[in-house]
């Protein structure tokens, strides 16, 4: 059992692995996958289970006493996977603010470019190096 929320392992088919992200879209794969590889770890993706569904409530009855017609069946829920890697000592939070992941182009993973929420990596002095 993990002390803390950050640091999750599971079974992810048959294999013990860390949980880096749950319920990814398959473009946040496409992204972290070979992002995890190039730091050499093993990636294991799975498909995560689907969100429970509340029981349906008993069909609703006109007034008359026929039924009414059954209300339209909710849309399917988006595919979404879980993202591991089998390294049990691995930590998402120290690799990315520890500065132990790099990009294929020699950057640094800052955690602005995990997030995507920038497409390149800028690495940044660290406040402690600053003079």
């Amino acid at each position: 059992m993990a002390i803390n929320s950050n640091h999750i392992s599971e079974d992810l088919d048959g294999i013990k692995c860390v949980i880096v992200e749950k319920n990814v879209s398959p473009e946040r794969v496409a992204f972290l996958k070979p992002l995890l590889e190039y730091n050499y770890l093993t990636v294991v993706v799975v498909p995560s289970p689907p969100a429970k569904v509340a029981a349906p409530a008993a069909a609703p009855v006109s007034e008359d006493g026929t039924p009414a017609p059954a209300p339209p069946p909710p849309p399917p829920a988006p595919e979404t996977f879980t993202v591991g890697v089998t390294n049990m000592l691995f930590n998402t939070t120290n690799a990315i603010y520890g500065r132990l992941l790099s990009t294929p182009d020699g950057h640094v993973v800052t955690a602005a470019y995990w997030q995507q929420k920038e497409s390149v990596s800028h690495d940044e002095v660290p406040y402690y190096e600053r003079k």
